[in-house]
């Protein structure tokens, strides 16, 4: 068993940054990706991905502005978000994916970019 546990969202001003975490603690020696998804009404996106080999993935609407990264001794993944556009407003979900078991998930946390 895998437990996510994410913070850093709140609200910030457009233009602003925000730097979302996920710690994952249990049977973290079996992750071999974490990344994070967000949910807005009637939309589901991945937002980015890394192993634990360093490989990453991005959506293309946040490629330049986003950044993740992983500490791979402590299963934590961050997300340094910079240029926040208020169409980003959405729950931010961690995951990480196990093989041959499956994706835990964290429970979400707000990201809201408003004036």
């Amino acid at each position: 068993q895998v437990q996510l546990v994410e913070s850093g969202g709140g609200l910030v001003q457009p233009g602003g940054s925000l730097r979302l975490s996920c710690a994952a603690s249990g049977s973290i020696f079996s992750i071999y990706e974490m990344g994070w998804y967000r949910q807005a009404p009637g939309q589901r996106e991945l937002v980015a991905s890394i192993t634990t080999n360093g490989s990453t993935n991005y959506a293309d609407s946040v490629k330049g502005r986003f950044s993740i990264s992983i500490d791979n001794a402590k299963k934590k993944v961050y997300l340094q978000m910079n240029s926040l556009k208020p169409v980003v407003t959405a729950v931010y979900y961690c995951y990480a994916g196990v093989p041959s078991v499956g994706v835990y998930w964290g429970q979400g946390t707000q990201v809201t970019v408003s004036s």
